[in-house]
């Protein structure tokens, strides 16, 4: 016996990896030298899976990255190169000359740019706040390590607010 169904044989989707988690500062056209070009929140620490997203977002807006440089202290392992779009993108890492919080992007057509580095932990809430203050054109301007010592803060002290309230509550029961 045999029988007919009129059902599609399943086929292979090809899976997309999510784009980067990126805010920017506007272009600027004056010669002012910014500290921030905006921010970056990858997704995990693994560089070999996460900066091709990144250059890969980066690459139609800024012009194709051919460098990236991180400070080794927050990545437990850095590529020597990845591939985006066809090319070769060379990784290094600097220790006393780049913010831990940091990362630098280079390109020969279009120059440097320096975005913040939301570590992949953070909560939705605090790394909207830091991407939205990195990539402000407006305002004074902080380093990286600034951002995220003023971040870290803000959170703790709204958590000894809260845990303070949350003491009052029960003592009032």
């Amino acid at each position: 016996m045999s029988a007919t169904t009129d059902h599609l044989s399943p086929r292979a989707v090809p899976f997309r990896v999510p784009t980067a988690r990126v805010a920017l500062k506007p272009l600027n056209t004056s010669s002012e030298c910014v500290e921030l070009d905006g921010a970056w929140w990858p997704r995990s620490r693994d560089l070999s899976h996460e900066l091709p997203a990144l250059a890969d977002v980066l690459d139609p807006l800024w012009g194709r990255v051919t460098r990236i440089a991180v400070n080794p202290r927050y990545w437990p392992v850095i590529p020597p190169r990845i591939f985006v779009n066809g090319h070769v993108v060379k990784v290094g890492w600097f220790t006393a000359e780049l913010d831990p919080h940091k990362i630098l992007l280079l390109s020969y057509t279009a120059g440097r740019w320096d975005l913040l580095v939301v570590p992949p932990e953070t909560s939705a809430p605090s790394a909207a706040r830091l991407m939205a203050a990195a990539s402000a054109s407006t305002g004074p301007q902080s380093t990286a390590s600034d951002l995220m010592t003023a971040e870290q803060a803000d959170t703790s002290s709204s958590y000894e607010a809260a845990a303070g309230q949350l003491g009052r509550l029960a003592a009032g029961m």
